[in-house]
């Protein structure tokens, strides 16, 4: 398999799944800049809407958007536990989970990303996404993983998203929680794999 990559970018929440999986896999860095590999192919030819992640499976076949990605990834490899088995309420639960984080927190932030969104423009994105870190602070408190006692697929896409806080200056202070839980996943060895591989941890 390939993952297509960007360092920091949300393929690195399949990045950590994988690793966490044990599979193999040949990570492409794929520049979300120039949309180039690192030999010069156009990415635009690997996924035509530019963006990163992209699983390539052995045959060939190309897997878009990181909830999919991740929930193939921990389906290769049901004992490791990382997602409940098919057709399970807590399956759906997951999915819950990975719908929250894509559309209420990740493309959230993507507006504090744009140079040309005004700051006042901003401001409202951040207390959105503050107002939704509140709800997870209080989730975690009961529990040190999305899905309650075992750590799933979730985990890292929650991780990689709120990394970014910092850059897109979401005040998170009031959400002990999740600091914690940044924390426990900062010290899971696929977790520092990851980002080592991805040039984020020295």
């Amino acid at each position: 398999m390939k993952l297509y990559y960007s360092p920091g970018a949300c393929s690195l929440s399949p990045h950590i799944a994988l690793r966490e999986a044990g599979l193999a896999f040949e990570a492409v860095l794929a520049s979300t800049k120039s949309h180039k590999l690192q030999d010069g192919t156009d990415f635009y030819t690997i996924n035509p809407l530019g963006y990163v992640p992209v699983l390539e499976l052995d045959d060939g076949t190309r897997l878009r958007e990181g909830p999919a990605i991740v929930q193939y990834i921990a389906d290769q490899v049901p004992t490791r536990h990382l997602a409940p088995a098919n057709g399970t309420l807590p399956r759906y639960r997951l999915q819950e989970w990975l719908t929250f984080i894509s559309s209420e927190l990740h493309k959230t932030y993507s507006p504090l990303f744009n140079a040309a969104m005004p700051e006042e423009a901003k401001q409202v994105f951040r207390a959105k996404l503050q107002s939704r870190y509140r709800f997870l602070d209080g989730h975690l408190a009961q529990r040190p993983w999305l899905m309650g006692e075992h750590f799933s697929v979730a985990d890292p896409y929650l991780f990689t998203v709120t990394r970014w806080a910092t850059f897109a200056k979401v005040d998170l202070s009031d959400c002990p929680r999740v600091e914690d839980f940044q924390q426990r996943m900062q010290e899971r060895p696929a977790v520092q794999e990851a980002l080592r591989a991805e040039g984020l941890l020295r």
